[in-house]
């Protein structure tokens, strides 16, 4: 058996990556290309951010021609990162560009969703850099906007970043670093984690809910990382570990946690109790919201179940910047 057969790495049904380096992405992605989205009326275009990388998002701008009249303002924005463990995924997949279509729509936001580069090809801190550029892209001031979009009809000062699974993971970490940058061009105006990539090498009672999922999580972060990680404790991907930045340090106004019935669901309720609302947190500027029984992805999967219905209620307020 040659090197291009044997496996080095698998996380079935996710990635499998061969002792060649030959790499095969088991979970699919279903892409569309950018539209005019014919029930919601947004249109959507891809755009380059940085040549050099690679990186590029697909933006979305709601249909201008049914906001009131009174309302001339700038657009908010949503910086959305994709799912995928930071090995699989993409801005372009249908479920994702559906989700970004009813956001967009609803919040009346410009929003954003970054196709950042993936490991192992590109592993950690890549997929952060890139997280960050996206950040910066989009609260540049309107003359320096490369985008014609951007510039017309972003707000830079009510940019929310929002972030699914492994995005959440980089909404968390983009958020914590535009509180510690002094260069920043606005503060972040809110963060919303939805079912959040974390982990604990202490696990608590109950987390572990399905053991080989569990060990899969955490060889899935060693893999994306290179092998340059201490493990489950790094505070990339545990924010409560020790030496961990406090998240006083968020640089943002307000954040909203959610969380499902699945394997992060102890680590994403404990991001909120002993990391928000230790370190300070008010419960006004902090929210939880639960999604008992509930998969790891129902919101992709099902819009318009009752409890996606309600994290999409949440999550438009939290960008438009409402209670």
């Amino acid at each position: 058996m040659g090197p291009d057969a044997e496996v080095a790495f698998e996380f079935v049904p996710v990635i499998r990556q061969y002792k060649s380096g030959r790499v095969e992405r088991l979970l699919p992605v279903n892409a569309v290309p950018p539209s005019v989205d014919a029930a919601t009326g947004v249109a959507s275009k891809d755009v380059t951010i940085d040549a050099a990388t690679g990186l590029w998002a697909r933006l979305y701008l709601p249909d201008l021609s049914v906001r009131v009249a009174d309302d001339a303002r700038r657009l908010p924005v949503a910086l959305y990162f994709h799912g995928g463990g930071l090995v699989v995924g993409s801005a372009a997949d249908a479920a994702e560009h559906a989700f970004l279509n009813r956001l967009a729509a609803l919040a009346g936001a410009l929003a954003v969703s970054v196709e950042y580069r993936l490991a192992p090809e590109h592993p950690v801190p890549a997929c952060y850099d890139d997280a960050w550029a996206a950040l910066r892209w989009v609260m540049a001031s309107p003359a320096a906007a490369a985008d014609p979009w951007v510039r017309d009809h972003a707000d830079a000062s009510r940019v929310s970043v929002v972030g699914y699974s492994a995005g959440g993971n980089l909404a968390h970490d983009v958020t914590l670093r535009a509180g510690m940058e002094p260069d920043l061009p606005a503060r972040v105006q809110g963060m919303a984690l939805l079912h959040p990539y974390f982990l604990s090498g202490t696990r608590a009672e109950g987390e572990v809910k399905i053991p080989w999922v569990r060990e899969k999580l955490e060889e899935l972060w060693a893999f994306a990382c290179g092998g340059r990680t201490t493990g489950p404790d790094d505070p990339r991907v545990n924010p409560l570990a020790a030496g961990a930045p406090s998240l006083r340090r968020l640089g943002c106004r307000r954040v909203l946690v959610c969380v499902a019935d699945d394997e992060l669901e102890v680590r994403g309720k404990a991001y909120y109790h002993d990391g928000l609302l230790a370190s300070g947190w008010a419960p006004g500027d902090a929210e939880l919201l639960v999604s008992d029984g509930e998969e790891h992805e129902f919101h992709l999967r099902n819009p318009e179940s009752p409890k996606a219905l309600r994290l999409m209620e949440r999550l438009v307020a939290l960008v438009q910047g409402n209670p």
